[in-house]
């Protein structure tokens, strides 16, 4: 019987490994006994994570460094993981809730992460990377134990290639504190220097007394419990999907975007240029039952936050959520008529209104007013109409996760939330290092054919060949 090509089969994916890795005790006392754990109450901010888990994925070709033994170089990555536990020890804890308050409490005992090993049985290039869902469910990213607020999945391809999913609580931090545990790890792993020594203190971020607050926030926010978040009621964005956006069209929207004059102040940056661009896409898709539809663009506050810790005190590497989202509505009228200028100074003006220390104050006084509980934007939880969320990455390490086997072609947020209440694009640099991006977006049906169908080709679904590989 001939034997099957692997370029004929379909992913399967064999399971062969289950590891619980513990924080390397890098200090000479004894570890302590279960009641001296330290317990790591949640920040205000943190309450407005939602909870959701956190999924990265990233692929490496085999360019030789791997030396084709897998076993060896998971070993590797077991003891620099070790490593970076000690820094971030919060990730190997346990998320319990508070008997006292109800809320999500960190109980940091050392439990460990979860790290799975599998084998894939086709090369890399023979993953749908545009209509990745099917791929990640069930396959590379196993479905998330409530026991490990840290999982880590690597599977070995038939190509001698590998991809490594890295699935975090949100309770844990943000894109920014998982990016700095991710930059940990590499550099540990290269046997490097750190470049950021964590920060820790959830005290940090603390009401004002008395907590006041502009009363717009409670038209963005809202008080909720984690069965209504999980329960979003169903909707049709279902569609994950990976696009590749050329350098060439991000620049020609950006000088769309952007006034002829040339100063600063008319320059709209490429995010503000891309967002314009998506809401006009997104309005068209919009059935005619709505009159209006809403953009939002997640903000992070730690280079707003001045006034809050140690004076002098940088909130740079604090590992927390320390993340709001700026929403704007618009009637769809005006967007589909207006110009990619106007639509990206609607953006620019939008964001600005978050972009300070005087809104994140707020936001946390806000939080103290309606707790005990968790928050979260109406729009996320499906409560405002259509709605479409952007994240950008730009400064999420990409090329620069080398774990001693070289730079990875590809590094991306991928969702395993099996339902949301609003469209999601995440923006991340390609791996070619040229400008390009790729784009990670859930979707209903409408939008991605509107985005698909477009002349201009901004969205051409990822393939292998984006990848070079």
């Amino acid at each position: 019987m001939e034997k099957e090509n692997e370029e004929d089969r379909k992913l399967e994916i064999k399971f062969s490994k289950k590891s619980i890795i513990k924080a390397m005790n890098l200090s000479p006392e004894p570890e302590p006994e279960p009641e001296h754990h330290q317990k790591l109450t949640l920040s205000n901010l943190d309450l407005l994570s939602g909870r959701f888990p956190v999924t990265y994925l990233y692929l490496y070709h085999n360019t030789g460094l791997m030396n084709n033994n897998f076993s060896c170089m998971v070993e590797t990555l077991k003891i620099s993981l070790a490593q970076t536990l000690s820094y971030y020890y919060p990730f190997a804890g346990r998320i319990i809730q508070d008997p006292d308050s109800g809320e999500p409490l960190i109980i940091c005992d050392n439990t460990g992460a979860l790290l799975v090993e599998a084998q894939a049985n086709v090369p890399l290039r023979k993953l749908d990377f545009y209509n990745f869902d099917d791929s990640l469910r069930g396959k590379l990213v196993l479905s998330v134990n409530p026991d490990f607020p840290t999982q880590v999945q690597v599977t070995h391809y038939a190509c001698g290639g590998v991809s490594i999913t890295f699935t975090f609580d949100h309770a844990l931090g943000d894109a920014t504190a998982f990016g700095k545990f991710l930059s940990s790890w590499s550099q540990l792993a290269q046997n490097l220097p750190l470049s950021c020594i964590p920060d820790h203190r959830r005290d940090r971020i603390r009401p004002r007394f008395p907590p006041t607050y502009h009363p717009s926030l409670d038209d963005t926010f809202v008080k909720c419990t984690l069965e209504e978040i999980r329960n979003v009621p169903k909707t049709n964005i279902l569609l994950k999907r990976l696009y590749y956006v050329d350098v060439s069209s991000i620049n020609k929207l950006q000088s769309l975007a952007s006034s002829a004059e040339g100063n600063k102040q008319s320059q709209r940056t490429k995010i503000e240029a891309f967002s314009a661009y998506l809401w006009k896409v997104m309005a068209s898709s919009i059935d005619k039952r709505h009159a209006k539809c809403k953009m939002g663009w997640l903000v992070d506050g730690r280079g707003r936050l001045n006034s809050i810790g140690d004076e002098g005190s940088s909130m740079s590497n604090y590992i927390g959520n320390v993340l709001s989202v700026a929403i704007e509505e618009a009637s769809i009228a005006e967007i589909k008529q207006g110009s990619m200028r106007e639509i990206a100074n609607k953006v620019h003006e939008a964001i600005a209104k978050v972009s300070n220390e005087a809104h994140f104050l707020d936001l946390i006084d806000w939080i103290e007013w309606h707790k005990p509980g968790l928050m979260l934007s109406k729009a996320v939880l499906g409560r405002e109409g259509p709605a479409l969320v952007l994240s950008s990455g730009s400064r999420f390490p990409v090329t620069e996760l080398d774990f001693g086997f070289g730079s990875p072609v590809l590094g991306t947020v991928s969702s395993i939330i099996e339902n949301s209440g609003v469209g999601y694009m995440n923006q991340r640099p390609s791996a070619r290092g040229d400008g390009s991006w790729i784009i990670s977006a859930i979707l209903w049906p409408e939008l991605a054919a509107a985005l698909e169908s477009e002349s201009d080709s901004v969205f051409q679904p990822l393939r292998a060949s984006h990848l070079q590989i």
